[in-house]
């Protein structure tokens, strides 16, 4: 009876894997290709397209819509929080549970044989980095990675399809459960940044329309720009719920994934980070009753030093420098092989199928469990030390369990084995440990240097994989093992007794994540948000100016250097030198433009959009003195609009009224959005007769009259900087103008409410012109 279940259940696990497609014919991963050469990337519309339709939609408006509108955004902006809230919470409590069922597991088995406990292990870890990476290649591709390079190109006006959709969230957050959980070097904090734009945009949208969980009353955002602030907002609620920073979480979306800010989403931002706080203080709060199995013991404070040391000298500087270039120098090389590592995945080892990557998951699983519970048998338990009442901390404990000191594999109950305190633990617990006070000696400098080159090089090997992977955690276990060997050296070349290991180990954390993330105020934040110790402020500024300046010598930021290997074209702050010698006009090159009559037959729009990619059109019209005159732009999408809906089609090859005039038409504004995260309409969608083909179009109802306009020997950092700043799409280039019609000063652009609403003063009216 035993030898049919498990040949059927091998017969059915036989099924599944033949089902997995075995090449990349199946559905595209939702990244750019343009580093490959032939591929096409299209830019999201963040400005507003003014026109009549936009117009008629802004004349109905009255100040109750208005009001209407902001309540709407500040409310989408507490359902941002509390989502993502909910969000971290269940997959924190997954993650606990599962590594505490597998911890409590291993070490009950392990009472009675080290071998048995060993492939129970190695078997629970395994079949959860299945789950995980089974997840991704089957059902959510777009959801591989930490997802930041993919939501930082998103608000950089970059379109990548499939980041945002519902899918790609469901397999974000089952995904980090089964990675992290699977012990896989590798963090959930990344993941959970995803996550949180995922829950804004979908909001955003109104719902997912595939999977029917749409609602009509929540569509009311149907704008890039928009969706944009949304997006931004559940950035910062990822930050803020992965390290229970706020106030991290705000400058994490100022510093590193947004390309534009204004006072108003500031507030809003800050708002959404602060329901974060609330909605994983009070879960917490609720599990610390005992309702979530293994988790909550921890408190709100991630990890907590604020017992620590509480002063440092003068002569601690110099080697506190010394871990920022550490920091500086680790963190670079990081970055570079994660690149050659990631790039090798991309093309030889990723193309060979889904397949491939699951078993590539799974071998990396296997090893990471081998090493962390083979290691610790090598090494030799040391005594426990005399335990002092003050500190809270008990010697020993069995593994898997909140505390130091991990009885692994020792002769006598009352030794330890240091490098299972580390290594056989989950993570945060880890991180505790190294951070942790009025330990010195807990740890030997051979068990530091071991986990450090062996988490260091999983660490590097398991980036790129087929799962859900954040980098801030690992990071921080890799800095605070070299910070606690400086720390360690510090304490013997002083011998003060005030000095305290796990301050060095905060330190090296903070240099790592500089030197591999290049942030500077957002980690400093963070930091101190976590740890709960505003003494160590200038210090840990100090390693991270150190770490930074370093690693900028070598290379870029990680989240920069895997943003360009997936051909995201991210426009960064600061133009290239070279553009500094160039002009608009050398910029557009030798390339034809396309451009559209103010009326315009059907065939010849069709004819057009099959034979050009171009996204934008200048449209054309002439004086009656036959000047040629562009009088605006007209977008692909608007084009594809029209043709399908067919009701703005004429007879009559002439304007239907003069430029500027009113006119009835067949569309309002929402008509014209599209759809977040696809492609929209295509011209296979769209079915014409051959009578259709015959009528006319009159663009002039539907184009954006104002278009950006640069003159063609403006420089082209002048123009990279405009582009950026205002979230552009396209910009006309024309010849430098003949004539000027006035002149536009400071004082012209301060409006002063008259006394009658529905009239506007200027202040310039009643000033002398300057």
């Amino acid at each position: 009876m035993l030898s049919n279940h498990l040949q059927n259940g091998i017969e059915t696990a036989k099924l599944v894997w033949s089902r997995i497609p075995n090449s990349e014919d199946g559905e595209a991963v939702g990244l750019l290709s343009t580093s490959a050469g032939g591929g096409t990337v299209e830019s999201l519309d963040y400005e507003v397209i003014e026109n009549y339709a936009y117009r008629e939609e802004q004349a109905l408006r009255g100040k109750l819509y208005v009001g209407y509108y902001v309540v709407v955004k500040w409310f989408f902006a507490l359902l941002i929080g509390i989502g993502t809230g909910l969000a971290a919470s269940f997959i924190n409590i997954s993650v606990e549970n599962f590594a505490g069922w597998k911890f409590e597991l291993t070490f009950s088995i392990i009472q009675k044989s080290y071998f048995a406990g060993f492939l129970v292990y190695i078997l629970i870890n395994l079949a959860l980095v299945f789950s995980s990476v089974y997840i991704i290649t089957q059902f959510a591709p777009a959801a591989a990675g930490s997802g930041i390079p993919e939501i930082k190109g998103y608000l950089n006006g970059v379109d990548i399809r499939g980041i945002l959709l519902f899918r790609t969230l469901i397999g974000k957050i089952l995904g980090s459960i089964g990675s992290v959980g699977g012990g896989l070097a590798l963090g959930k904090e990344g993941p959970l940044v995803h996550i949180g734009a995922c829950i804004a945009s979908l909001l955003g949208q109104g719902g997912s329309t595939k999977y029917h969980l749409s609602s009509r009353w929540l569509q009311v955002f149907k704008s890039d720009r928009d969706r944009r602030d949304l997006v931004t907002c559940g950035c910062a609620a990822g930050v803020s719920a992965a390290f229970r920073a706020p106030v991290g979480g705000v400058l994490f979306a100022l510093e590193e994934v947004t390309s534009w800010w204004r006072s108003q989403l500031m507030w809003r931002v800050f708002f959404t980070s602060a329901i974060v706080a609330v909605v994983v203080r009070t879960a917490m709060g609720w599990c610390k009753s005992g309702k979530c199995g293994h988790f909550g013991s921890g408190g709100f404070i991630i990890w907590d030093i604020s017992d620590g040391q509480e002063d440092y000298s003068f002569e601690e500087l110099f080697p506190m420098a010394i871990i920022g270039v550490i920091g500086g120098l680790l963190g670079a090389l990081f970055n570079q092989l994660t690149l050659y590592m990631t790039s090798w995945r991309r093309n030889y080892l990723h193309k060979k199928g889904a397949q491939v990557k699951i078993i590539e998951a799974c071998l990396i699983s296997v090893i990471t469990s081998v090493i962390s519970f083979g290691l610790p048998l090598l090494r030799k338990c040391s005594p426990c030390p005399e335990s002092d009442p003050d500190s809270g901390i008990e010697c020993p404990r069995p593994p898997g369990m909140y505390g130091n000191y991990v009885n692994f594999y020792c002769s006598k109950d009352n030794e330890y084995n240091d490098l299972a305190t580390i290594f056989f633990n989950t993570q945060d617990d880890a991180i505790r440990n190294l951070f942790s006070a009025k330990t010195i000696h807990e740890f030997s400098a051979q068990s530091l240097l071991t986990f450090l080159v062996m988490f260091y090089t999983l660490a590097v090997v398991t980036f790129g994989t087929a799962v859900p992977a954040g980098q801030f955690v690992p990071g921080i276990m890799i800095g605070s093992t070299y910070g606690r060997l400086v720390g360690m050296f510090v304490v013997k070349f002083y011998k003060k007794l005030k000095i305290e290991e796990g301050t060095y180990a905060l330190l090296g954390a903070a240099s790592f994540l500089g030197g591999s993330m290049r942030m500077t105020v957002t980690l400093c934040v963070i930091m101190v948000e976590i740890s709960n110790n505003l003494k160590f402020l200038p210090l840990i500024m100090l390693v991270l100016l150190l770490s930074k300046a370093v690693g900028d010598a070598f290379n870029e930021g990680i989240y920069e250097e895997q943003a360009r290997l997936k051909g995201i074209p991210l426009l960064e702050s600061k133009p290239k030198y070279e553009m500094r010698k160039m002009t608009a006009k050398e910029a557009c090159g030798t390339q034809k433009v396309v451009s559209l009559p103010r009326v315009v037959k059907v065939a010849d729009v069709v004819s057009i959009l099959r034979c050009s990619e171009h996204n934008g059109f200048p449209v054309i019209d002439h004086t009656r003195s036959g000047e040629t005159l562009v009088i605006g732009l007209m977008l692909r999408s608007h084009l594809l609009v029209l043709l399908q809906s067919k009701v703005d089609f004429q007879h009559s090859p002439l304007p239907s009224d003069p430029i500027g005039g009113s006119r009835s038409i067949g569309h309002n504004f929402s008509e014209f959005a599209k759809p977040v995260s696809s492609k929209g309409l295509s011209m296979d969608e769209i079915h014409l007769s051959s009578d259709d083909m015959e009528m006319y179009i009159d663009l002039a109802p539907f184009l954006n009259p104002s278009p950006y306009v640069v003159p063609e020997d403006m420089s082209l950092t002048k123009v990279y900087n405009l582009f950026r700043q205002l979230g552009l799409r396209h910009i006309f280039v024309v010849p430098r103008a003949a004539r000027v019609i006035g002149l536009i000063t400071r004082k012209d652009l301060l409006i002063e409410d008259a006394e009658d609403s529905n009239t506007v003063e200027l202040q310039s009216t009643s000033r002398s012109a300057t």
